[in-house]
């Protein structure tokens, strides 16, 4: 019996997907830069080290909030469907950023950004599985998952910009007071994903979701441990990148950069991601084919955080920011495509459960990030202690390529 293909997603159901994507990686890109800054304004002068924690755990609690939604997001998604899912998730974070921006209470500012983090969670694994419904190919899938990795990451390069440069132009061209000043770039980041809500409604179909019957013939069911080494490389690269980002922050203001300085590092970051993701995702590169780039890409996230913690010039942090931003740059969508190919029936929630280990891995990256920055002992403890975990999941991982595409018997 032939396999029924279904319907391709359009480009302009596409588009929307994509700026959801784009919407709430600038929310929280933004309050990267602006985290210290916002921290001292309602905490009062703070010590280095208190100030230190609460961005690692205010950071933190963004990402364990979608370790708990995302698995969750992605099951109901599997039931009622895809666009509710992701409309409900926009308007609520339009909310949660919103409040985030104009409260003035410690207490608050941890639940708004817990809130937030939530509602964000039921964004990125339910447009991945979105993707999954109407993919009649592996090519399409991998050229379209291209394409959400892409503007996920252009947000996380215009957030940190927009968190920077929104709070040196509203002090100085409008004359805001600093504390008004640093409310401006999350309420913009708050329109930014109530514009995204509309164009869900208006533009994305209901859609129905994928089943074993019109499943790919190409689909296959991956093997148990090969699932649960992508699942160690989501969580890993992850906590790599909660140490790099928390860290990054700190080491900046520590240096006396202010916060157009700070997200201008976290941009070159993001720019550098984008075009490795558009590389390994090209037509030029099978889908078939990245599951090799899995074990080069680990051992160059080990070595450029180890770069990271031994340099002290622009020069080399910029070598180094660029090969921690390339290699995790590659390893995320690598890990979610390998894993979207696995569990055609319940996509939604596996997708889920990647997320969520990314999650975990960046709210734990994150804490680790603040907690053991610039320790008496060991002042670079976190980058340490994050490529050493690298280079024990590369080491777990050196047969994966084949656990994902076993060689089968030729047949007589």
């Amino acid at each position: 019996m032939a396999v029924a293909e279904p319907p391709r997603l359009t480009w302009s159901a596409l588009s929307a997907v994509l700026v959801a994507m784009f919407a709430i990686t600038v929310g929280y890109g933004v309050a990267l830069p602006i985290l210290p800054f916002l921290i001292e304004q309602i905490a009062g002068k703070a010590t280095s080290q208190a100030l230190s924690w609460h961005t690692g755990l205010l950071t933190g609690a963004y990402i364990i909030a979608i370790f708990v939604g995302a698995p969750v997001w992605g099951h109901i998604s599997d039931r009622w469907g895809r666009k509710p899912i992701i409309l409900l998730g926009l308007l609520g974070f339009a909310a949660t950023t919103g409040s985030f921006a104009i409260t003035g209470s410690l207490p608050l500012l941890y639940l708004g950004r817990f809130l937030a983090g939530l509602f964000a969670a039921a964004i990125t694994p339910v447009a991945y599985a979105l993707i999954g419904d109407h993919a009649p190919s592996k090519e399409w899938r991998a050229h379209r998952f291209a394409l959400i990795n892409i503007a996920g990451t252009a947000g996380f390069f215009i957030g940190p910009l927009l968190g920077g440069l929104a709070v040196r132009v509203a002090g100085k061209l409008w004359a805001l007071s600093p504390d008004r000043s640093l409310a401006t770039p999350l309420l913009t980041a708050t329109g930014l994903a109530v514009i995204a809500a509309v164009l869900v409604v208006l533009l994305l179909p209901a859609g129905a979701r994928r089943d074993s019957v019109n499943a790919p013939a190409d689909a296959a069911q991956i093997e148990r441990r090969a699932m649960l080494r992508l699942l160690a490389i989501a969580l890993v690269t992850a906590l790599a990148i909660g140490v790099f980002e928390v860290g990054l922050a700190l080491r900046g203001k520590v240096l006396g950069l202010d916060a157009a300085h700070i997200g201008i590092m976290f941009a070159e970051c993001s720019l550098v991601m984008a075009v490795v993701q558009a590389l390994v995702f090209s037509p030029l590169i099978k889908p078939e084919l990245t599951r090799w780039f899995i074990a080069p890409g680990l051992a160059t996230l080990s070595v450029g955080l180890v770069v990271v913690s031994l340099v002290n010039t622009s020069v080399l942090m910029s070598i180094a920011v660029a090969l921690v931003a390339a290699s995790a740059g590659m390893l995320s969508p690598i890990a979610t495509y390998w894993a979207s190919l696995g569990i055609v029936t319940s996509e939604g929630a596996q997708l889920g459960r990647m997320t969520a280990a990314a999650s975990l891995g960046q709210a734990l990256g994150s804490v680790a990030g603040g907690a053991l920055f610039d320790l008496p002992v060991l002042p670079d403890a976190s980058f340490v202690l994050a490529a050493l975990l690298v280079l024990g999941t590369l080491l777990a991982s050196i047969r994966l390529p084949r656990l994902l595409m076993p060689e089968r018997p030729a047949s007589t």
